[in-house]
């Protein structure tokens, strides 16, 4: 599997905390060796800090990966609902808009979707079932859109469509480096947008 290192975003200007540098190097090494392929003592050799500070910033892997992953499911139900709110009057614009916000982000975080797609159930209970719920809401994101741009969709038929879509746009962390960026997002969008609206 290929999983290119996933970066931390930050807002224009600031700089990453050193919580955050810790953070990105643990995604990265959960998503190529796997959670339990990976030790704190790997951790803090990667990022170049003892045990005691490492566990200064984190509890332990646990927590890693809760704060890996309740942010990244946070962010895409809020900008899922922003680009649903933009354009309400018009589905298809706003579809087209929600597969340009998810392809941007699979192609972005690979690494991240791989540790959603392997790792959720590493998690505790409580912020597994937080995360769970960010993702329904997400999904009846698309559900509402799908519905209301083609009339012949129940909620139901609707949801099987979005994950669908989820699993072509998500398909990020198994492509090869053998198309440009700018390549394998067009072809990301076109695949998604022909799965769910049938052009």
């Amino acid at each position: 599997m290929s999983v290119d290192q996933t970066r931390t975003e930050v807002a224009p200007g600031r700089r990453r905390t050193r919580k955050e540098e810790i953070l990105e190097i643990a995604v990265g090494l959960f998503a190529s060796r796997g959670y339990h392929g990976v030790s704190m003592d790997d951790i803090g050799s990667a990022a170049g800090v003892t045990g005691p500070a490492l566990y200064h910033h984190f509890a332990g892997k646990e927590a890693m990966l809760a704060a890996a992953l309740i942010p990244v499911s946070e962010g895409l139900l809020t900008g899922g609902r922003a680009r649903v709110a933009e354009r309400p009057a018009d589905a298809r614009a706003t579809l087209e808009s929600l597969i340009d916000f998810h392809v941007d982000f699979a192609l972005a975080h690979p690494a991240v979707i791989a540790l959603h797609l392997h790792e959720l159930d590493r998690l505790p209970e409580e912020p597994r079932r937080q995360i769970r719920k960010l993702q329904r809401l997400y999904v009846e994101e698309w559900v509402s859109v799908l519905t209301s741009l083609r009339a012949d969709l129940v909620a139901g038929e609707a949801r099987v469509l979005a994950h669908a879509a989820f699993g072509l746009m998500n398909s990020t962390p198994f492509l090869g480096g053998e198309v440009d960026r700018h390549r394998r997002a067009e072809l990301l969008r076109a695949a998604t947008l022909a799965a769910l609206v049938g052009d």
